[in-house]
Parts: structure tokens; sequence; C-alpha cells
């Protein structure tokens, strides 16, 4: 299935009946009166979260979701049935806007937590309301107030314990493959990913944890060159940050490719780099021992531990596991 992050749609909450005129006329009872019942309230659109919805590809094939409307009085002080609540179900981790403003106007990151996105319209009022001392037989009524309608933008944002982060051909997929049942499309060239791809890695002795390896980044993602700011608004919600840095990279590449992940964190939004971040530098068999340990000690300069791992030959991925283990529980 296709994902989707990103989705606009249109709701309208269903308008109030309207209220009734009518009188009694009845046989023994000589001067009759108002009768006239009240209009039903129209029904609301809500958002709710659903933690079997994993994408907003349900937006791309119906775009505008109404509610019922209210049932009109009649007589003999009857009134309407209220209309019926329209309930659209979305991702767990979705941000909703306003279209036109761009507002924030709610984040859902509970399961089963709605929103109010247009609310119904109050019914009308029939005659019978409005009879009074002086006013025994009244015309008068009321319609149904409109209900709420406005577009939406909707944007989703994966809740994941652990974000793989890495530039293109890095081996992100690989790894994910060999720390969760993930299959992702793996290949040599580079953006072999252009999606988010979710993985459940399971521990013996805690509870499983959700893995999301986020698309490449480039140079200039915090700024929406390539696909920057729908691949960096993932990682937002991800308790740990693994970097993933290609070890074959020549000179201090594997340094400054680790400087251009930071930088473009920093640049999207600095609170990430208050994340516990995880250095892992893949692709060991294609260096030799010297190699390994110059650029392990250009990253322990800068106070950095770093696992050396091959995901194309699961080495050191065991390792990796139990430091990810050790640090899911200290944050929690």
């Amino acid at each position: 299935m296709a994902f989707v992050d990103e989705a606009k749609f249109f709701v309208k909450a269903g308008d109030g009946g309207n209220g009734c005129l009518s009188f009694r006329r009845e046989k023994y009872i000589p001067k009759g009166g108002p009768d006239g019942g009240d209009g039903g309230r129209g029904g609301s659109v809500y958002l709710e979260a659903d933690e079997s919805k994993i994408s907003l590809i349900d937006f791309r094939y119906r775009s505008h979701f109404l509610a019922e409307r209210g049932k009109n009085g009649q007589g003999k002080d009857m009134h309407g049935r209220g209309g019926k609540d329209c309930i659209v179900k979305i991702p767990v981790g979705s941000v909703v806007k306003d279209a036109e403003t761009n507002e924030i106007l709610v984040d859902l990151t509970e399961p089963g937590a709605q929103f109010l996105a247009a609310a119904g319209g109050d019914g009308g009022k029939g005659n019978a309301r409005f009879t009074s001392s002086v006013n025994r037989a009244p015309r008068k009524t009321t319609p149904g107030v409109p209900g709420e309608e406005r577009w939406l933008k909707i944007e989703l944002k994966l809740l994941a314990d652990v974000g793989l982060i890495g530039l293109p051909n890095a081996g992100k997929s690989t790894l994910l493959s060999k720390l969760s049942a993930a299959n992702p499309k793996v290949a040599a060239y580079p953006f072999t990913t252009l999606e988010p791809q979710l993985g459940v890695l399971q521990f013996k002795w805690r509870d499983p944890c959700i893995i999301a390896d986020i698309p490449g980044l480039i140079e200039g993602a915090h700024a929406g060159v390539g696909l920057g700011h729908q691949f960096l608004r993932h990682v937002e919600r991800t308790s740990i940050l693994m970097h993933v840095i290609d070890a074959g990279s020549e000179e201090d590449g594997p340094f400054q490719d680790f400087t251009v992940l930071e930088n473009e964190l920093a640049a999207y939004n600095p609170e990430l780099l208050e994340r516990r971040r995880i250095i892992v530098l893949n692709k060991m068999d294609l260096i030799d021992e010297s190699r390994k340990q110059e650029i392990e000690a250009l990253f322990h300069l800068k106070g950095f531990l770093v696992f050396f791992i091959s995901a194309e030959l699961e080495e050191g991925i065991e390792e990796l596991k139990e430091h990810l283990a050790d640090c899911l529980d200290e944050i929690k």
C-alpha cells in the first residue's frame, strides 16, 4: 500500500432541522392550540485517531466528509430527529491544520482521541415555543442553523521509538531489515527509499520498539531541498535518533557526513539535537582495522561513542540491539 503523509479535505456538519408551524385540531378541544415541534440538531464531523490506520491514503479517494442534517419538526409537538455524526478515522500522530490559515488545530497522538472538526447546527424552534399569555396562536417559527464547514489539511508524523537517519546509500534500509521483520526495497543507487518504512524490533526481555527508516537526507533538506521537509517531519516524534553513516567514505568522509546530518537537524528544529543519538558506522567490512581506529578516534575526540557494523553481513548487530535496549530503558 502506498504511503501518503499529507492530505487536504473538506468537512461539512449537518444543518439543523426547521421548526414546524402547526395547530391542534381536535374535536373536543374547542380552541386548539400551537403544537409545532422543534427541528433536530445537525450531525457533527469528528476526527478520531485510529491505530489501524498507518497512512492517509484513504483521503486520496475521498476528500469530502458530510454529517447528516437534522430532521424538521412536526405537528403534535414532535421534535425532529438529530442528524448522525460523521466519524473520520485518521492515523495516530496526525497534525490537523486549517487549510486557509495553516493554523494548527489539533495534534492527535493518543489512540481514540477525538477532535470536533465541524459542529452541527442547532434545530429551529416550532411555533409551540412562542406561546404566551398575549399570543396564544403564534405563527412564528425559526429555521435550522447551518452546520459548520471548512477545508482542513492533515499531516502525518510517524510515531516511532527509533528513527534511522543518514545520507543516501548509507545502508539504513538494509539495517532496518536486519533489526526487524520489515522488508524494504534495497538497491545500490541513491534514494532507493522514497517514503518512510516502519519495522518492529523484538527483544527477549523487554517490550518491542518501533523503528522508522527515514528516507535519505541531503544537504539543504531543512530548506526543502529534495524532499527535505517531508522527510524531516517524521523524526520529530522519535525518542532516539540513530545516525547511520557509510564507514567506507574516504578521508574524513564519515565525520563530514555526520556533520551534514547534525546541521540539517539543527536548522530544521534545534530541539532534535537534545534527543538521544546513537552513531552507527555501517559497511565496516570495507575498511581495515587501522582505518577503523582512525575513524573511531575522530568521533571520540568529539565526545561520541560509535558502533561499527556491517548490516549486509550482520556483523555487530547484536551489540547494537543490546545498546538500543539499554537506551530505551534509560529513557523510560
